[in-house]
C-alpha cells in the first residue's frame, strides 16, 4: 500500500511537459520541403513536431488546403493550425513565429515583365496560395482586390502547372516549394523555360494558430526550449540542401 501511495505521489508531482495531451493539428496539403503530407515528416511539421513534443503534446495530424484549416479552427474542429498568423482574418491565439518563408513574384522570363513593386502585379493575371491575400500585407491585398485576374490555388503544385504552360502570367510562391515541385510536374510541362525571379517580398514569418491560450503559451515554451537545445537547428540543417 505504501509502494501504491508513493507512486501516485509522483504521478501528481510530474511537470505539465510529461501530460501528453493530443491535439488535432492541422498542416496544409503537399508542399515540400516543409510538409510532405501524409509522411509526417517536413521541416516545418517537424519543427512544430519538436516544439509540441517538448511541450507536452502529442499531434494528431490533418492534412488540408489553406482555406478549410481557418474554417475549422473558427469552428473549434481544429485545436490548432500551421503556416497562418493574426493577418489570417481569423481569431485565434496566435504563437511566436517558428519559420519564415521567403516569397517571390515569378514569371517566364520571354514575357519580359517589368515587376519593381508589389503594385505593379496588378496589371497580370497573377496565382498564389490560399488566404497569401492576407498572409502577404496589405500592399498585397490592395493589388488583390483590385485585379480581377487573380486567383488562389488549393494544391501548391498547380502553381508550377499553370507558370509553365503560360495559362498565367505571373505566380506567388516559395522558392523551395516552387524548385521541388518541378520535379514532380516535369513530365507533363516544359520546366527547363528559364524564368525571373522578382524578390517583392520579405520573408514571411509564420506562427501556429490555436484554439485556446493556454496551449499557445505552452507551444511557446516547447520552441523555445528546441532553440536553446539545438534541436531546431538540426532540423533546419536535415533541409539545408533544399
Amino acid at each position: 500500500m505504501g509502494r501504491r501511495l508513493l507512486c501516485g505521489v509522483l504521478l501528481l508531482g510530474l511537470p505539465w511537459l510529461a501530460l501528453g495531451e493530443e491535439l488535432r493539428f492541422g498542416f496544409g496539403t503537399q508542399k515540400p520541403p516543409y510538409v510532405y503530407e501524409g509522411e509526417e515528416r517536413g521541416l516545418e511539421l517537424e519543427i512544430i513536431t519538436a516544439a509540441a513534443k517538448a511541450a507536452g503534446f502529442t499531434l494528431q495530424y490533418h492534412y488540408l488546403p489553406a482555406e478549410r484549416l481557418h474554417l475549422l479552427l473558427g469552428r473549434g474542429e481544429l485545436d490548432g493550425i500551421a503556416t497562418t498568423s493574426e493577418h489570417s482574418g481569423v481569431p485565434a491565439f496566435y504563437s511566436e513565429p517558428y519559420i519564415q518563408y521567403h516569397n517571390y513574384a515569378i514569371a517566364l522570363a520571354r514575357n519580359g515583365f517589368r515587376l519593381e513593386s508589389i503594385a505593379d502585379l496588378g496589371k497580370h493575371s497573377v496565382s498564389a496560395f490560399q488566404r497569401a491575400r492576407y498572409l502577404l500585407g496589405d500592399e498585397f491585398q490592395a493589388m488583390v482586390e483590385g485585379n480581377p485576374r487573380y486567383r488562389e490555388e488549393a494544391q501548391q503544385i498547380t502553381r508550377n502547372r499553370l507558370l509553365y504552360s503560360g495559362r498565367i502570367e505571373v505566380v506567388i510562391g516559395d522558392k523551395r516549394i516552387i524548385d521541388y515541385l518541378n520535379r514532380e510536374v516535369v513530365s507533363q510541362v516544359d520546366i527547363s523555360q528559364p524564368i525571373i525571379w522578382y524578390d517583392l517580398f520579405p520573408p514571411t514569418p509564420y506562427k501556429v494558430g490555436f484554439l485556446h491560450a493556454n496551449q499557445r503559451d505552452r507551444f511557446n515554451k516547447g520552441l523555445q526550449m528546441i532553440r536553446d537545445s539545438g534541436e531546431y537547428r538540426a532540423i533546419e540543417k536535415k533541409y539545408e540542401h533544399y
